[in-house]
């Protein structure tokens, strides 16, 4: 059987270079169809995989909003790219101390990976509650809805754009002596305008901004709240944020198609401008490290440390400091957490409206 690389080499031999969107969503597509890529064994950790305290405050605030929302009975539960389901589970878990929410939640994950909807079902199995899948958001009922989409947007594809002296020019992905390699599409997009400097690197999330699109047109019409968890920036801003991840370890991107997790840095204006431009509460973004802290995440870890044992204590000590660590490379400051909301919820837990973030 044809690897994903050898697949991607004979498509360019016949079609010509393709486009790091075009590359980027082969990769992806093949990668999470094959694999459960999380946890020690995986390539990478997310942060529900870290602490039971993540997904547990992220359920305290649906109960919030869902209290601000006039507690809507039915209302869509939904995760964007659940990965093994943990999150959803915690979630559950902390929404218990509210039963009418319980019976009123309806949950939906969106997932397209068969190996992690598996490890969906094996985890929530405990929960007692209908799960329903789906290939695609379209595919959930319409209805108020509270969201959570905890690295999802970081594996959507994007284009690239790179500003050479004859303007912007689209990244693509050929072969020479065998090897996937750069190179630029010829012809400029002049769409883009002139560049300030040449060499700057642009990004543009095409379809980042088209789910957010769809999901900011729900809102307004629906009611309910988005939930945006990411490692990102405020643009706009130039750079290649391409990376891929193996075994915990950063690889060339174009070494392992389909074998390697491919990642990009979100882009939070972009989707705060999408969700403004339909007349929605927009707040944040806000780091994780504030956010979680504001949740009272350290009042939960002391709570857990009372019936933990000195072992289990410093575990959640170092969970603590792994989700809210403030420094330059700390998941506290690098992620991102952004909400979106209807235009009658002023106020959510956690994160400040956006005129004054």
């Amino acid at each position: 059987m044809k690897s994903l690389g050898e697949h991607v080499r004979e498509l360019i031999a016949l079609e010509g270079p393709i486009t790091v969107e075009r590359y980027m969503d082969l990769c992806l597509r093949h990668y999470y169809a094959t694999r459960d890529p999380l946890g020690v064994e995986g390539d990478f950790t997310t942060s529900p995989e870290i602490s039971q305290m993540f997904g547990e405050l992220i359920g305290l605030w649906m109960l919030e909003v869902w209290n601000a929302m006039g507690r809507p009975d039915p209302v869509h539960l939904v995760e964007l790219g659940p990965g093994r389901g943990t999150l959803m589970a915690d979630l559950l878990r902390a929404t218990k101390l509210l039963p009418d929410f319980a019976s009123a939640a309806q949950v939906h994950l969106v997932e397209t990976s068969p190996a992690l909807r598996q490890k969906q079902q094996d985890t929530l199995a405990s929960t007692g509650l209908p799960v329903h899948w789906h290939e695609r958001l379209d595919d959930v009922p319409e209805g108020p809805m509270l969201l959570v989409a905890n690295e999802f947007f970081d594996a959507l594809p994007l284009r690239q754009f790179i500003a050479t002296e004859r303007g912007w020019c689209e990244r693509l992905v050929g072969i020479e002596n065998e090897n996937l390699i750069f190179g630029l599409r010829a012809e400029a997009a002049q769409a883009l305008g002139q560049p300030l400097k040449i060499g700057d690197v642009l990004e543009w999330p095409a379809m980042s901004v088209d789910i957010m699109q769809h999901l900011a047109r729900r809102i307004a019409r629906d009611t309910g709240a988005v939930l945006i968890i990411d490692y990102g920036y405020w643009g706009p801003a130039f750079g290649d944020t391409l990376q891929a991840l193996k075994a915990h370890a950063y690889v060339d991107p174009l070494e392992l198609p389909g074998e390697a997790d491919l990642t990009t840095h979100v882009d939070f204006h972009h989707l705060a401008k999408t969700a403004s431009a339909h007349d929605l509460q927009v707040h944040g973004p806000g780091t994780q490290g504030d956010f979680l802290t504001a949740l009272g995440i350290e009042a939960r870890a002391s709570s857990l440390k009372k019936r933990a044992t000195p072992a289990q204590s410093a575990e959640i000590d170092t969970a603590l400091t792994r989700l809210t660590e403030r420094g330059e490379i700390g998941m506290g400051k690098l992620f991102k957490v952004l909400a979106v909301t209807h235009k009658s919820l002023e106020a959510v837990p956690g994160l400040p409206p956006l005129s004054s973030s």
